[in-house]
């Protein structure tokens, strides 16, 4: 199979995108992998450390592989929004395709100088690294603050990381939005002009699939889809609970399951 590195390269030049999607439990990487192996679309399936916390790092990357061979689906495991070195590290030792460094919110230099170390790491497994400028709000922060990517520094932190995919802060945010988000755009093309590498769009839950679209002719060869997965799981089983009094835990989730097949199906249909 393809490395996610190369894959990514690949779609670079074809102007095409992978979803990206956080699972947190056996339901939610069923579904996302069914809808998948629906579409025979390749997917990329993320962990956070509360994810890894919850389940166990190698119980999540075991059960993910595992469920990869099972459903015949070309997929990847990437570490989502790192923020520490021995996480990765970590990670990567256990087998992840991929790792995201976030240092964003510290120093552009000390945003530089992990990067790096991460970038000189990953390449003794072959793994794809991905990194974050600018300020992409995360859940519980104010979306209101303004960080866009700055193209130059975006150039700067390319050349001197090795970094192979950058998350760029263009106007979305993650959570969901009060009002429907304005991306710009025309940052976006000129980000792409200057770095010329893949760009991810975090906080993909909850923005207009044109734009979505039209973001993709642009440069964005990844984009990340968490809080729908979780609030479409969520949703569904409250509703048949709430309406059924049945204790087999097996015969309700997969109402829930079959939300988040519906929900990543839609996406992938975009992309």
């Amino acid at each position: 199979m393809m490395t996610l590195k190369d894959k990514l390269g690949q779609l670079n030049l074809l102007k095409g995108c992978l979803l990206a999607t956080n699972f947190y439990n056996f339901e939610t990487l069923s579904g996302i992998l069914s809808a998948a192996a629906e579409r025979k679309s390749p997917v990329i399936l993320q962990l956070t450390q509360g994810s890894i916390d919850y389940m166990g790092l190698r119980t999540a990357v075991s059960m993910a592989r595992s469920a990869i061979q099972e459903y015949g689906v070309e997929a990847w495991i990437h570490l989502d929004h790192a923020g520490s070195y021995e996480l990765v590290a970590s990670c990567l030792d256990v087998g992840f395709d991929s790792v995201m460094i976030d240092y964003s919110e510290w120093t552009f230099q000390e945003n530089i100088a992990i990067t790096r170390r991460v970038v000189e790491l990953a390449e003794k497994y072959g793994a794809n690294v991905e990194a974050e400028l600018g300020y992409v709000a995360k859940l519980g922060q104010p979306k209101e603050n303004c960080g866009f990517t700055v193209p130059k520094e975006a150039q700067q932190f390319v050349e001197e990381t090795g970094v192979h995919a950058l998350a760029v802060a263009i106007g979305s945010a993650h959570g969901f939005y009060k009002a429907e988000p304005k991306l710009d755009l025309d940052l976006l093309r000129e980000i792409k002009r200057v770095t010329k590498i893949p760009l991810v769009l975090h906080g993909g839950s909850g923005i207009p699939l044109a734009t979505l679209v039209e973001s993709i002719h642009l440069g964005i060869c990844k984009i990340n889809l968490a809080t729908e997965i979780k609030d479409a799981f969520m949703r569904k089983l409250q509703e048949v609970l709430i309406v059924n009094e049945e204790i087999d835990l097996r015969k309700t989730f997969p109402y829930a399951i079959k939300s988040i097949t519906d929900l990543v199906s839609a996406k992938l249909d975009v992309l």
